[in-house]
C-alpha cells in the first residue's frame, strides 16, 4: 500500500503521547496537519483533559467513536529494539479500516522518484533520495539519510543520524541505531540491529547484532 506525501490527509487522531508522539505532534503542526486529539490510556486513567495543547480523546476505546472514514491515525508508539507494540498498533487498526498516512517533516527531503507505504514518517532535516522505498511504518528519524534505491522494509527504524548509501537494503523490523553509517550495496536482514555510531561494511544477518565494526557473536 503506497502513500505518497502529497495525499490528502484527514484531520488527525495521535496515538501515544510519550517522547516520540511529542515529535510527531510537531511534525504534523508544522506541516499544518489537523489533530482532532490523542489517544493514550495513562493520559486516560489520570483524567487528563489536554496534553500540549490537544484534546486527551481518551484510552485505546476512543478509537471505537472514531470513524475510518472520517479520520486517519499517527503512530506515536517509539521503536525500541526488540519491541513489537508499535507494530502491533498499526497491524490492529489497519485491520478495522483505518489509515496511517505518510508524513513528512516540511524541512525533510524526499525525492519525487521515492516511495513511501502507509504511515511512514520522516522527521525534521532527514533526506530520502531517488528511487528509495521506505516500508509500512518505519519511521527515518531526524537527520537520517537514505540515498538513492535504498529499499527499507516494514516497521523498520532508522534512528536520528543515520546513514544509509546507495542500494542498501534493510529488512522487515530492523534497527540501525543513532550514527551508523552503512555502505552501498549492504544487506541489512529481518530483525538485525545495528549498533549506534557502527560502521557496516558487511552484510548483516537476520536477528545478528552488529556492534562498532564487526557482527556480534549470537546469544
Amino acid at each position: 500500500m503506497t502513500t505518497p506525501p502529497s495525499i490528502a490527509v484527514r484531520p488527525l487522531v495521535l496515538l501515544g503521547a510519550g517522547g516520540h508522539a511529542k515529535v510527531l505532534l510537531s511534525l504534523v503542526r508544522a506541516a499544518g496537519h489537523a489533530v482532532l486529539g490523542v489517544c493514550d490510556p495513562a493520559l486516560a486513567r489520570e483524567g487528563v483533559s489536554s496534553w500540549r495543547g490537544v484534546a486527551v480523546l481518551g484510552g485505546d476505546e476512543a478509537l471505537d467513536r472514531c470513524s475510518p472514514d472520517q479520520v486517519d491515525l499517527v503512530n506515536g508508539i517509539g521503536q525500541l529494539v526488540g519491541g513489537a507494540a508499535r507494530e502491533k498498533v498499526f497491524e490492529a487498526q489497519v485491520s478495522r479500516g483505518f489509515r496511517f498516512p505518510a508524513l513528512v517533516h516540511p524541512s525533510a527531503w524526499v525525492d519525487s522518484s521515492a516511495v513511501l507505504d502507509a504511515g511512514v514518517q520522516v522527521m525534521a532535516g532527514a533526506v530520502v533520495q531517488a528511487d528509495a522505498r521506505i516500508g509500512d511504518n518505519s519511521i527515518v528519524n531526524t537527520g537520517a539519510r537514505v540515498d538513492h534505491d535504498c529499499v527499507i522494509g516494514p516497521h523498520v527504524h532508522l534512528a536520528p543520524g543515520a546513514t544509509l548509501c546507495g542500494t542498501v537494503h534493510v529488512g522487515a523490523r530492523g534497527f540501525v541505531g543513532a550514527g551508523a553509517t552503512i555502505i552501498q550495496g549492504i544487506r541489512i536482514g529481518d530483525g538485525a540491529v545495528v549498533g549506534a555510531g557502527s560502521a557496516v561494511v558487511r552484510d548483516v544477518s537476520s536477528g545478528q547484532r552488529w556492534l562498532g565494526n564487526r557482527p556480534q557473536p549470537s546469544a
